[in-house]
């Protein structure tokens, strides 16, 4: 009986529908069907490898401020110090993530190839930050209803017809708009610097207060959070178009150190 008579057992007339489908290797000789491998369920990521932290953003008037710093962290080593974690969707759109490195790929990816579609078709139109965000939060929905989301938590700044938009989505789907948004330790460290700088006077918070209190939270996230870096990149998105400046390190005062005491 041949290999494949075997498999399907179409030989002596039976059909052995346990097996009577396309599976990987199937018509190989060397296909062992007791093997460990064969025969293991569809896993899916439970945890993270390679994560960055904290994306940080804020409206201010006239336009929009995120800022990420530049790490990725293998478990608790500061593995990789130069990667991007803020890409440039359109001429209006930011997208920024925190959480798994690979998925973020993923996600660039995607939305490179819409992109490359919308281009394609050559129509005079181009997808505001609103549908990119509403676009990010149907598909971490969906993946999230595979049970095989994707780790991470999406910033999506952009500016369309003289308005800022400022929203988040998160692994299992769930999205907002803010005027300021904060992920990872951000959201415990970083928010309540933001909200209070714009609440102080929402009418004057221009971009020089927008980008300093950003490049305050960096510092204070550089110094209390295990998994920040003292390199960031800022994107700044306003009706001159989006910019993305190259990576830059603040300021740091560490005289304050030798005083910390206790944590011997």
């Amino acid at each position: 009986m041949s290999f494949y008579e075997k498999m399907h057992g179409i030989g002596n007339g039976m059909v052995d529908y346990q097996f009577n489908c396309h599976r990987p290797g199937f018509m190989s000789a060397d296909y062992n069907l007791n093997s460990t491998s064969a025969m293991e369920p569809t896993k899916r990521t439970t945890q993270p490898s390679v994560t960055g932290t904290s994306v940080i953003g804020c409206k201010y008037l006239g336009g929009v401020i995120i800022a990420a710093d530049t790490l990725g962290s293998y478990g608790s080593m500061a593995r990789f110090r130069e990667i991007s974690r803020v890409m440039k969707v359109n001429e209006t759109t930011v997208m920024a993530a925190a959480g798994d490195y690979a998925d973020y790929q993923h996600l660039k990816g995607r939305l490179e190839r819409m992109m490359i579609s919308e281009q394609v078709m050559d129509d005079g139109f181009e997808l505001p930050p609103q549908a990119v965000h509403s676009y990010l939060t149907r598909l971490m929905y969906q993946r999230r209803s595979k049970f095989n989301p994707l780790w991470n938590t999406l910033t999506v700044a952009g500016f369309k017809n003289g308005a800022p938009f400022l929203g988040s989505i998160d692994k299992i789907g769930i999205a907002y708009e803010a005027p300021t948004v904060a992920s990872g330790f951000g959201a415990y460290l970083s928010q309540p610097l933001l909200r209070r700088a714009q609440e102080e006077d929402p009418q004057k918070f221009t971009y020089e207060k927008a980008r300093k209190t950003i490049e305050k939270c960096l510092q204070v996230l550089y110094y209390r959070d295990a998994r920040s870096y003292n390199r960031y990149e800022i994107a700044i998105i306003d009706a001159n178009g989006v910019r993305i400046e190259k990576p830059k390190a603040c300021d740091t005062n560490w005289e304050i150190a030798k005083m910390v005491k206790g944590f011997e």
